[in-house]
């Protein structure tokens, strides 16, 4: 498949070693096509295609944006990125359609916050030298907030509010080649199953990536016509999107301490500890009983960065963490390239 006609520009983040690759298609700089739709749900359904799913879109010129910046060799398996594109309203700063190898995803947390800080450092959202700057964004769950920190005129952390989170299911039997698991189904603008590693065996480290993979594949398979994961909102909202396979830590004075690994879409592993998927986290636990006003969790991620959540009022869940550029592109594609828009595997 043959990519794009025409120079894109990418501005790119990773939020706790996780990338985010940014294209402003509001900016005017770039040959994007008009994303029809009045709202950004609307937007990226128009994104997905008829007859399409967000994890397997119909071809079409945003799309072949997005396998260019995605596939190899320009991304990989795990890259992660956003269309910004005009917000539902003008109580938003702006929208986003948030894409990954396999298409598209109605929630990301971390490229929230790398959202956030990107606002600030291009001077889209005005931000004081000493104190926070509040960036409002639609996304296709609803509209959330990143919250910048700033100190000294320098960008210190960001915190992103997320849309409401509800518990769907508790202790789901699941069979898995490596056992059965119980797992918990929770939505956080997207639908995330839970389970302890050691039900299966497993601990959450590097050396077990790739039987942390095949179990939450096997999940997330076992669970597709599973009534809990089915959302009010359509077909778009539903359906397992990641696996958050945890293990417990030592509690911290703040509260507990969990170390997680997300698996979302078709295998892929999230670098941090996940956005939304700790929002999902966070709602468990308060259903548990184990997180409380005023505590906060420390969620580690398989490569040892961190978030820190906490649950608010009305089932509202905030994340702290931070987010820092990595670099400025311009993507080509050689119309006599055999690649074309490159390979994914």
């Amino acid at each position: 498949m043959n990519g794009p006609r025409f120079p894109v520009r990418t501005t790119d983040y990773h939020t706790a070693g996780e990338p985010f690759r940014i294209v402003d298609t509001t900016d005017g700089a770039d040959a994007f096509p008009p994303v029809p739709g009045d709202t950004v749900a609307e937007r990226c359904a128009t994104a997905v295609g008829p007859g399409g799913s967000a994890s397997a879109p119909r071809p079409g010129a945003l799309d072949d944006v997005r396998r260019l910046l995605v596939q190899e060799p320009r991304g990989h398996a795990g890259m992660y990125g956003g269309f910004v594109v005009p917000p539902d309203d003008e109580g938003a700063h702006f929208g986003v359609l948030f894409w990954h190898k396999d298409g598209y995803s109605t929630a990301c947390g971390h490229g929230t916050m790398a959202l956030g800080v990107w606002a600030v450092d291009t001077g889209r959202v005005t931000a004081p030298d000493q104190g926070d700057a509040q960036v409002r964004i639609d996304v296709p769950s609803g509209r959330v907030t990143a919250t910048v920190h700033r100190d000294a005129g320098r960008t210190t952390g960001v915190t992103f509010r997320n849309v409401p989170a509800r518990v769907s299911a508790r202790k789901v039997p699941v069979a898995t080649s490596l056992g059965l698991a119980d797992v918990d189904i929770a939505h956080a603008g997207a639908c995330y199953a839970s389970l302890a590693a050691r039900d299966l065996g497993l601990d959450v480290s590097r050396g077990s990536l790739p039987a942390l993979v095949r179990a939450a594949r096997e999940v997330r398979a076992a669970l597709a016509a599973h009534p809990a994961t089915w959302h009010p909102g359509g077909p778009l909202l539903s359906g397992v999107y990641g696996v958050i396979l945890h293990e417990e830590r030592p509690d911290t004075p703040s509260g507990p301490h969990q170390r997680n690994v997300t698996v979302f879409a078709d295998g892929q592993v999230d670098r941090s500890p996940c956005g939304s998927g700790t929002s999902a986290r966070l709602a468990l636990l308060g259903e548990d009983g184990r997180l409380g006003p005023g505590e906060d969790l420390l969620h580690e991620s398989v490569t040892g960065t961190v978030f820190t959540g906490r649950i608010l009022p009305g089932a509202v869940t905030e994340i702290s963490g931070s987010a820092h550029r990595t670099g400025e592109h311009t993507f080509v594609s050689d119309p006599y390239d055999a690649l074309g828009a490159g390979f994914a595997w």
